[in-house]
């Protein structure tokens, strides 16, 4: 009877189908489905990196605690926290001189205080090799004027044109060729036309054009940035903004030493310098401050995070950091218990927020 009943319908109204399900004129990919929404990415010292949204973070005052940012293992600690949009192709620059592509939505997401995901197991590293550098870059839009600028621990510095750099393998390809003793520890995109500053772990700092460095081909060694003594090394590379008709820049070269100690100085203070040099004199270390950590260049609209070998992040405004000259020590960014010490710092936007400390919950997590 169904049967018969559902044959007289068909029969009765049935006509073509009107409409045709299916995607056989969209090529979508799976980045296509995903927001390009923006996302803070953090990476510690062992290797371990992960994805979070920013409001993960809540502003805090300085000379606070600060709340716990990752649930690191023994003698780990974040060394690399920047922020970053989904579909930005992110390259890795290794200890090694080497470079690795991957998409930041290709880095699992996870909460405030979990590990994150083993780097191994999403790039292909040679043995021995270690992240140093993390760059974001939009490889749909690259420039003739866009160059990648390296600089060593030892003070060797490098230019090279990012368009080299638009097919990477997944295996890596060479972006340096380095001495045995040395290791890159910086990477900046630039025009070719921008200043540098080069700043070391004893305060010394220098700044040239990088009008100055001649641009090389991916597997080329580099030349002198900077003159160092045997003890000293060099923990920042900063681009130097320009000054306009007046000389004046509202950006200042931010300090932070081990022990949490910090300032402001103002750029007008420093001047350009030929290429490998010894430098000036920038922060004033002594055994209160502990030698520095890292140097960012900021504007009062900027916010610092403060990572300790802990684990522990505080996230101050940059406005609350006084600014000194370039000969003196600083200020307390961080209240610091004992043993522990400034892992690295990082530069942030300032995206709002709350002045609130830690709740219990939030402790007992």
């Amino acid at each position: 009877m169904i049967k018969e009943e559902i044959t007289e319908i068909s029969e009765k109204f049935g006509d073509e189908r009107r409409t045709r399900i299916g995607f056989d004129e969209f090529d979508l990919s799976d980045e296509d489905l995903i927001p390009d929404a923006p996302a803070v990415i953090s990476r510690t010292n062992l290797g371990y990196i992960k994805r979070q949204a920013p409001d993960n973070f809540k502003a805090q005052k300085r000379g606070g605690k600060g709340i716990k940012g990752m649930q690191t293992i023994e003698e780990d600690y974040i060394e690399d926290l920047f922020m970053t949009t989904a579909h930005k192709a992110l390259t890795f620059f290794t200890s090694k001189g080497r470079v690795y592509k991957l998409k930041a939505y290709e880095i699992p997401e996870a909460s405030r205080t979990s590990r994150g995901t083993a780097i191994i197991n999403l790039l292909q590293l040679q043995p021995d090799e270690k992240i140093t550098a993390i760059i974001p870059i939009d490889l749909k839009n690259i420039r003739e004027e866009d160059y990648l600028f390296m600089a060593t621990k030892r003070g060797i510095v490098k230019k090279t044109p990012l368009s080299h750099f638009a097919n990477i393998r997944k295996i890596g390809i060479q972006a340096m060729t380095l001495k045995e003793d040395d290791e890159l520890i910086g990477v900046k995109l630039t025009d070719g036309e921008k200043n540098i500053a080069l700043v070391t772990a004893k305060g010394l700092s220098i700044c040239f054009k990088e009008s100055d460095v001649r641009d090389t081909g991916r597997s080329a060694m580099g030349v002198k940035g900077m003159t160092l003594s045997n003890d000293d090394e060099i923990v920042s590379m900063q681009i130097f903004p320009h000054t306009d008709e007046n000389g004046i820049a509202s950006d200042t070269m931010l300090y932070v030493s081990e022990k949490g100690i910090g300032k402001r100085t103002d750029i007008s203070e420093y001047k350009i310098q030929n290429r490998g040099g010894k430098g000036l004199i920038c922060y004033k270390v002594n055994e209160r401050s502990g030698r520095l950590i890292g140097a960012k260049m900021v504007n009062d609209n900027n916010e610092l995070m403060i990572i300790t070998t802990e684990g522990i992040i505080i996230r101050l405004s940059v406005d609350e950091i006084p600014v000194t000259g370039r000969s003196t020590t600083g200020v307390k960014l961080i209240n610091l218990d004992d043993g522990v010490s400034v892992a690295t710092i990082a530069k942030m936007k300032n995206l709002g927020g709350d002045d609130e400390q830690e709740t219990e919950e939030e402790k007992e997590e």
